[in-house]
């Protein structure tokens, strides 16, 4: 059961909490009955995932058998069939659409989007480059929304402060992704075509203005009027020092140790990171949501 169960990837699902996100940042986190509907919506989208995930690895067997990481996997190491891959991946989204039903056709909708999405991406569009990290950041988005009144949460509107800030984020983490497969493919390690397009010069570039970007949009999030109003708070803009703090720590990651070809894996392990993160959610929450208790 164990191969099937790292077939899944469930360490990916980490991605989909951006679903909770617009919770948290409109001060519903502790609402029950919202929190029961994102909670329905992140499940829909882990099961989605993992049958987008299932069909990446079926299309990309061969390429993965030649990878240093990718090659334990279990479609690439043969430990599952190509054909129990397809059952498993059909069953995946199946039952995504069946949860997503539950709290309502927008969420299917997305759900479907979603999955289609990933499908042209897995067979085409992933080799085009630049087109292939903004469809990544897509997904990000498609998650924040599912989060929302447009997806499974009702009542709960998207901020522009944050689908801008997602997007900007996403693009910044793709971007570091795309640098690990440059320093792969200068080892002679077959990579993805859409390689051709990109330069480490000019990745470290995107990532600078990313980054810049990111902090930029954070600290006008955190002066905003309406914001400041919203949580009641004019000390929000404290939280922006781990924000720094964490996307520092990410590009010492990515221009130094060259650690970032797995931003989940990332997480998951770098504890400084962790920290910071821990930190900046304990700040916000003691600046944004002490009219809430």
């Amino acid at each position: 059961m164990k191969k099937f169960f790292v077939l899944l990837r469930p360490k990916q699902y980490i991605k989909n909490l951006l679903i909770f996100f617009p919770l948290f940042f409109s001060l519903n986190l502790f609402n029950l009955k919202l929190f029961f509907s994102a909670l329905l919506a992140f499940c829909a989208f882990c099961l989605a995932a993992s049958s987008v995930y299932i069909i990446n690895d079926i299309k990309d067997v061969e390429k993965d058998k030649e990878h240093p990481e990718k090659k334990t996997r279990p479609i690439a190491s043969g430990k599952v069939s190509t054909n129990s891959g397809v059952m498993i991946s059909t069953l995946m989204i199946s039952l995504a659409l069946a949860v997503s039903y539950i709290s309502g056709f927008s969420l299917v909708i997305i759900i479907a989007a979603y999955f289609l999405m990933n499908i042209f991406y897995s067979f085409g569009l992933k080799n085009i480059p630049l087109l292939d990290i903004h469809i990544i950041s897509a997904g990000f988005i498609m998650r924040l929304l599912a989060g929302t009144d447009l997806g499974a949460v009702r009542g709960v509107t998207p901020s522009h402060w944050i689908i801008i800030m997602t997007f900007l984020l996403s693009l910044f983490l793709a971007f570091a992704k795309r640098r690990d497969d440059l320093i792969l493919a200068s080892k002679g390690v077959e990579v993805r075509k859409s390689i051709a397009g990109y330069s480490v010069d000019f990745v470290n570039g995107a990532m600078s203005v990313m980054s810049a970007v990111v902090i930029v949009s954070y600290l006008l999030y955190t002066l905003d009027p309406a914001v400041i109003a919203h949580f009641k708070s004019e000390y929000l803009f404290s939280t922006a020092f781990f924000v720094v703090l964490g996307i520092f720590r990410y590009m010492q990651l990515t221009f130094v140790y060259n650690k970032t070809g797995n931003p989940t894996e990332v997480v998951f392990t770098d504890r400084f990171l962790q920290i910071t993160i821990l930190c900046w959610i304990g700040l916000f929450l003691y600046f944004g949501y002490q009219g809430v208790f």
